[in-house]
């Protein structure tokens, strides 16, 4: 499955390059990049190379999407959101930090923050419709307070996870939202299985403390 091609310009903002272009030594469609060489194409991007992001494209368009369409769960969706996602990835190369973690772990979170912001926005929109329809039509009560109940919980869940570590979050999002094991969730962020288990540990224990659910 390949996710499709970013636009090569969006309005108002500066021109994409298009990853359809070709590069010299690019590097196959779907093809394994080591960690090094994404890195050196992150770099290269950020002097604004254009050979370099159609090659990073190229080497890492399909685990971005395959991610991304994970947690939006619909198609023409999450070719929409990883249009955005590569947008953000061109525009902001520049803060790319190796001695923070590796170039995928950083692009995945990109993909993961992206395509979860999606989803909430989704999810307000529709809560807005449903709103205006509650407005316009009798609804029987206990639907009513059901689906009160259920958003309020869903607002519980999200102030919680805003008080964990940003390491926590993103292992526990992608291990939870993401449904990833977390064999899974150590690769994409580039982790030690011992250290992925750890975060999603703590984090899940932090969220129960903050939610007051007993152990």
């Amino acid at each position: 499955m390949t996710a499709s091609s970013p636009g090569t310009s969006v309005p108002g903002e500066e021109a994409l390059p298009h990853p359809d272009a070709t590069a010299s030594g690019a590097t196959a469609s779907g093809a394994t990049a080591s960690g090094q060489e994404l890195a050196d194409l992150l770099r290269r991007c950020a002097r604004g190379d254009e050979a370099a992001f159609a090659e990073l494209y190229d080497a890492t368009s399909r685990r971005l999407f395959g991610l991304v369409l994970r947690i939006v769960r619909d198609h023409a969706m999450s070719e929409e959101v990883t249009q955005e996602v590569y947008l953000d990835i061109w525009r902001t190369s520049t803060r790319f930090d190796p001695s923070r973690g590796s170039a995928l772990s950083w692009m995945m979170t990109i993909a993961h923050r992206t395509a979860v912001d999606r989803v909430r926005s989704s999810e307000a929109a529709r809560r807005r419709d449903d709103t205006h329809a509650a407005t316009n039509q009798d609804i029987d009560f206990d639907a009513t307070a059901e689906a009160a109940q259920a958003s309020l919980e869903a607002q519980r869940v999200r102030r919680a996870l805003a008080t964990l570590t940003d390491a926590q979050r993103s292992a526990v999002e992608l291990a939870y939202l993401g449904g990833y094991t977390h064999t899974e969730v150590a690769t994409l962020l580039g982790l030690p299985l011992g250290t992925a288990k750890t975060r999603i540990r703590d984090g899940l224990i932090r969220l129960r403390d903050t939610m007051g659910v007993p152990a």
